[in-house]
């Protein structure tokens, strides 16, 4: 009969002790700030054009076509995201009066939101739009037009694609 009285008052004692316990509580704010972000991937930095053809009128498509580009943006759901292409100059040779005149290379365009162009030394050339958030791949594929009228030798030119995701 001990042991009951002892057992319910060890409960008792217990369920006492619940009653005085200690409760606290705390807060936490979470802040996360997500800004605009863009990247751009070609699988590839150089491109080479040689001619190969006995045919004037042909245009010469660089050894190393397609390149494949993917155009990454965070933005707002409708927010405009651009890719461009601005060549830095003419293809110029290490003799300074040949030149070829960046216009006389042309890309066609692959994929969803991309666009066929012409380099430009002076504005940038539209190479894909689209709207909102997203990964764009696609392909382009690059064409000098070739002349009776170029001056043998070796010429080079570079240029920057900018994406913008505002």
């Amino acid at each position: 009969m001990l042991w009951r009285v002892l057992v319910a008052a060890g409960l008792l004692w217990l369920g006492a002790s619940e009653l005085f316990a200690a409760t606290a509580t705390g807060s936490l704010t979470v802040n996360a700030r997500i800004t605009s972000h863009a990247k751009i991937t070609l699988d590839r930095d150089t491109i080479n054009f040689v001619d190969l053809t006995q045919e004037f009128d042909a245009s010469i498509p660089a050894n190393e076509n397609p390149v494949n580009i993917t155009a990454k943006a965070r933005t707002g759901t409708s927010s405009p995201v651009t890719l461009t292409f601005l060549a830095a100059d003419d293809l110029r040779s290490d003799v300074w009066w040949k030149s070829i005149a960046i216009s006389n290379v042309t890309w066609t365009a692959m994929g969803s939101g991309f666009h066929n162009g012409t380099m430009n030394k002076t504005s940038a050339q539209t190479v894909g739009t689209w709207t909102g958030p997203g990964s764009h791949a696609g392909t382009l594929s690059f064409f000098l037009k070739n002349s009776l009228f170029y001056f043998t030798g070796s010429y080079q030119s570079s240029g920057t694609f900018t994406l913008t995701a505002p």
